[in-house]
């Protein structure tokens, strides 16, 4: 059996139940482990009785730290990345130290598991057999424009991270360039208070006005042409 020095973990987009036992077993034996945010790192290793040492990585201080972890790696040393939650490198950071592992010929792997995309694309009800991730809707009103049209062209389901505190603006201006074209929010997934809203851009701006918007936020927007 192949071995790894460095391991992608996915870990659980809100319940933390959904880590998987081998994303468990695998961070509880590497010798150290990167994550964006060692707070919620530290909250789900404590939920599994894992103990490991807990560093911090993120785009800020990935090209500082990064020389570091692959010295120790190259020692010998074992190592995994979580992202906050869900699966690294998707609107996460480790695309950077992905790329230094690839040049070092260090053997890394992926851990399979939770992904908000994959979620809220089965769940949305929209056609999941071609779809686009676009990351998070940008902030700046005419390059949220500029996506969103480029997002109105696409045949397969496009997919976006939003804030929950610029969902209705988003949802306003989906309705200026999009028309009647259907769309879903997905939001708070595997969590207690889990929703999937359907709706054109202006029911769905109509709802959320009037029920207010809480939790992690995914939009998805129906292909063109497609039924």
């Amino acid at each position: 059996m192949r071995t790894y020095q460095f391991y992608l973990v996915s870990t659980p987009i809100g319940n933390l139940d959904d880590l998987s036992r081998r994303a468990a077993t695998v961070l509880g034996s590497v010798d150290f482990i990167l994550a964006e945010d060692t707070r919620k790192a530290r909250v789900l290793l404590n939920r599994f009785g894992i103990n490991k040492p807990v560093r911090s990585y993120h785009d800020h201080n990935k090209e500082r730290v990064t020389p570091s972890i692959l010295t120790q790696l190259r020692d010998g040393k074992t190592a995994a990345l979580v992202s906050d939650a869900g699966t690294p490198l998707v609107s996460d950071p480790g695309y950077y130290l992905v790329r230094r592992l690839i040049d070092e010929e260090i053997p890394f792997t992926a851990i399979p598991g939770p992904s908000a995309v994959l979620q809220a694309l089965v769940l949305s009800g929209l056609p999941p057999d071609r779809f686009a991730f676009f990351g998070y809707m940008p902030r700046k009103k005419g390059a949220r424009e500029r996506v969103l049209q480029e997002a109105g062209k696409n045949t397969g389901t496009s997919i976006f991270f939003e804030s929950p505190r610029r969902l209705l603006k988003t949802l306003a201006e989906a309705g200026a360039v999009l028309g009647n074209r259907e769309l879903v929010v997905a939001r708070e997934l595997t969590k207690l208070h889990e929703a999937v809203v359907r709706g054109s851009a202006a029911e769905l701006l109509e709802f959320f006005s009037v029920s207010g918007v809480k939790g992690e936020v995914t939009l998805l927007i129906r292909g063109r042409g497609r039924r």
